[in-house]
């Protein structure tokens, strides 16, 4: 679905943008023409291009600066190289599928190029997710204008060929990754918190079935998303969240996140199982102020308008500005203020894209030692964001996760069986709570009202 992106945002924004729209454009110029070479991945099959299908995004993961402790384990950090002559095998958890893929590599935050030097896809052995071995025969070159090799540059990112793979809904993918030199930077992009392993071993092994000896890691690097060529009843819905939806206090290759199983309970009902949910959350963000990762004000362009097939937002984020801002009166009411700015700036930049957007009433924090402070004022501002989200008719759907996961003996606290040790994320069944608690009503395509957008 073609759309117009806003200037706002980050200057990094507008530099992977246009390298978005020539990345498109190389790949739908080779799509274009006939007789591709049939083992170079490009698709250049009539059913490719039949009118009703588009691209939609069915995995996404923000794309941030590696922090020191999260880099790639030794030997694969070196001063001023990461991943020098090392291959990189990930898992990713697809939402819906398609009979064709191609995938996004970022370098966002990367302090020199990233130079791809082959990639592949396949299934993972098992279908199992953090699995270190591949299925036999499943094992596909991914390429980008043609070329096996690709160089991103510096805050960009690049979108591979399309290429034939079929992949049902619910799939786990395997993509490796070999740099036969590695990236010439201490700075490098990545999602820290996967929650899923990842594996690393020296050498070329890009077709290998299986990485014996690989180093292990739960972190993701580079890969920022996977899109799927759909019939156009297929859309997608983006999360933009913190670490109450990057998933701290699920299982580690389990998937069980509130939005995995939000996908779940989709994909079982006819009405809703072509919507994708894409998990754009952090550990650490906030809305406001740059945390773990750009503020979430500012990366609206890059992580909802930029993405493929959307229609749909979802906003459950601010916890980390309330719990970070100071445990004043003052402080507070600005704080809660300066949320409901941004959250309005946020529905009118996704309006004028067609996109609607659903408001989450933030969870409570009681009893956390960061957060929870003993006069109350932080709890205050958290009641006063989440009536504004509640009656203020801004958005164009509230999910009430606050009354999902919030104990009715003592409200300010979560339901202690939902509840992780901090008293401020929660547990997979807190998370099977959340899921349970967004109507699935508000993913049925209807026709914008008339006038929508002006706002």
């Amino acid at each position: 679905m073609a759309r117009k992106f806003s200037t706002a945002g980050l200057a990094v924004t507008v530099a992977l943008t246009a390298t978005l729209a020539t990345a498109v454009a190389v790949g739908a110029a080779g799509a274009a023409e006939g007789g591709g070479d049939p083992g170079s991945g490009r698709d250049t099959t009539a059913h490719a291009r039949q009118a009703g299908t588009h691209w939609v995004n069915t995995w996404t993961s923000m794309p941030q600066l590696t922090e020191p402790n999260n880099m790639p384990p030794a030997p694969f950090t070196q001063d001023g190289k990461v991943l020098d002559d090392a291959t990189l095998r990930q898992t990713v958890h697809v939402s819906v599928g398609g009979k064709q893929v191609r995938l996004r590599f970022s370098n966002a935050f990367g302090g020199a190029a990233l130079p791809l030097t082959s990639v592949s896809v396949a299934l993972p052995a098992d279908g199992r997710a953090g699995a270190r071995a591949i299925r036999p025969g499943t094992s596909r070159t991914v390429t980008f204008g043609g070329s096996a090799r690709a160089d991103v540059p510096v805050g960009s990112q690049i979108v591979s060929d399309p290429l034939d793979f079929d992949v049902p809904p619910g799939t786990n993918l395997t993509v490796t990754v070999y740099l036969a030199h590695g990236q010439a930077s201490d700075s490098v992009t990545s999602h820290p918190g996967s929650r899923t392993t990842s594996y690393l071993l020296a050498g070329d092994h890009v077709r290998d079935e299986d990485l014996p000896g690989a180093a292990s890691t739960a972190h993701w690097y580079f890969l920022s998303g996977v899109e799927v060529w759909s019939p156009e009843t297929t859309a997608a819905a983006v999360i933009v969240g913190d670490s109450l939806t990057d998933g701290r206090g699920s299982t580690t290759d389990a998937n069980n996140r509130w939005p995995d199983q939000l996908v779940e309970r989709l994909r079982s009902r006819p009405d809703t199982a072509s919507t994708a949910i894409l998990n754009q959350a952090a550990g650490g963000n906030r809305v406001l102020d740059d945390g773990l990762g750009p503020n979430a004000l500012s990366r609206v362009d890059r992580d909802v308008l930029a993405q493929s097939g959307v229609e749909w937002a979802l906003v459950f984020e601010g916890v980390n500005d309330i719990g970070t801002a100071d445990a004043t009166e003052a402080a507070q009411r600005r704080t809660a203020d300066a949320l409901v700015a941004a959250y309005d700036q946020i529905i009118v930049r996704a309006h004028a894209q067609g996109i609607r957007v659903y408001g989450a009433t933030l969870t409570p924090f009681g009893g956390n030692t960061g957060y929870d402070d003993p006069d109350g004022y932080r709890e205050q501002a958290r009641q006063k964001v989440n009536a504004w989200i509640r009656t203020a008719g801004r958005l164009d759907g509230v999910v009430d996760f606050d009354r999902a996961a919030r104990d009715p003996r003592n409200p300010r606290q979560l339901l202690p069986a939902y509840s992780d040790a901090d008293h401020l994320h929660l547990n997979p069944a807190g998370y099977a709570a959340l899921a349970a608690a967004v109507p699935a009503r508000l993913f049925h395509r209807e026709p914008l009202p008339r006038g929508f957008g002006f706002d």
